[in-house]
């Protein structure tokens, strides 16, 4: 048996390791999102990342972090990353045919966002790498029929629709092709999108044509539950508040059974994916009554207007963080967020 003093050289190794992991692991969340709204907020740093995890109770704060760490290595698009996107974009096989010098010219830039900046300011990267790879800026553009349209990420699809379908009825020209292009779509938003973007053009009756083209494609359609790549717990967990707000929704919710971790592999295994699952549910719902500006409509997991949980996707930019996230993530005031919400 171990003397006394044995016992309690392991447990400072234990703590010792522990200690280490945790440093590690905020060094590495601190690094991953290092430009998060540069310029505008403060560089994210170990100790901002800590903040941040010490709001959660105390033996889920390592695992979580163990687990968004490598979450986000997947779902969150830096600048850099973005500007390779746009790059790629740029030679799209599918749409340039191998010729994207002739296929840009054609081009007609959308830039019809009522709200936000994220169209103006990607449209503005794109511009530059299309200097860089073409050799001249979209205002050389236009001498063709082509219409693009660009944003970082389709989620519900409810932006997307309501802009375009208004320009297919309105100012579109009775013969267009219009491309779509994102970073990240949710294949039930884009399903839903795709659809009403068709019944508009038949309803305005002119000849237009409609492609999309993506960087990814995240899982969360109805009938795919157990095979998403969102937040989708498996159970609504033992926290009495918990089953109380599911309760007053009203509706019997679809919990996922299985031990799938998505088609893209964001998490690192099962058990990683439950920890967000549920840790990030129940804190969600404390943040809820804790933050009485949200409304009715920012659930626990993510704003949805659809009575559930929450939407539940882990995509963010170095521009902002989506408000489909779950709150933990990017709610403020009085809870203290990871990737803090740059409102329109």
């Amino acid at each position: 048996m171990p003397t006394a003093a044995a016992i309690a050289i392991v447990g400072l190794d234990i703590a010792g390791v522990s200690m280490s992991e945790r440093n590690r692991l905020l060094r590495s969340i601190a690094t991953t999102i290092e430009d998060y709204q540069a310029g505008t907020l403060p560089t994210p740093t170990p100790e901002h990342v800590e903040k941040w995890v010490s709001q959660f109770n105390q033996a889920s704060q390592l695992p979580i972090l163990s687990e968004i760490n490598h979450v986000l290595e997947k779902t969150y698009f830096s600048k850099i990353r973005v500007r390779g996107i746009l790059r790629g974009l740029i030679h799209h096989p599918g749409w340039t045919a191998g010729n994207p010098h002739a296929f840009w010219r054609q081009m007609n830039f959308l830039n019809m966002q009522p709200r936000g900046n994220s169209q103006r300011e990607l449209l503005a990267i794109f511009d530059k790498r299309l200097n860089k790879e073409c050799g001249f800026s979209i205002n050389d553009c236009a001498q063709g029929n082509k219409f693009f349209y660009l944003d970082d990420g389709l989620f519900s699809g409810g932006r997307i629709g309501t802009d375009l379908e208004n320009w297919i009825i309105g100012q579109a020209p009775q013969n267009a092709e219009l491309m779509i292009a994102v970073i990240a779509l949710h294949t039930q938003g884009h399903y839903f999108t795709d659809r009403s973007l068709k019944s508009a053009i038949a309803r305005s009756g002119k000849n237009i044509s409609l492609s999309w083209a993506h960087y990814i494609a995240i899982e969360d359609g109805l009938f795919k539950v157990d095979y998403s790549d969102v937040l989708r717990p498996t159970t609504p967990g033992a926290d009495p508040a918990v089953t109380a707000y599911i309760a007053q929704l009203g509706k019997p919710q679809t919990w996922r059974t299985g031990t799938s971790v998505g088609p893209k592999q964001f998490f690192s295994s099962n058990e990683g994916r439950e920890v967000l699952e549920q840790e990030f549910l129940k804190k969600g719902v404390e943040v809820r009554a804790m933050c009485p500006y949200l409304n009715v409509h920012q659930r626990p997991l993510g704003n949805t207007t659809m009575r559930t949980f929450g939407f539940g996707t882990l995509f963010a930019t170095y521009r902002n963080c989506p408000n489909n996230a779950p709150l933990v993530l990017w709610a403020g005031d009085p809870w203290y967020p990871l990737l803090p919400r740059i409102t329109n």
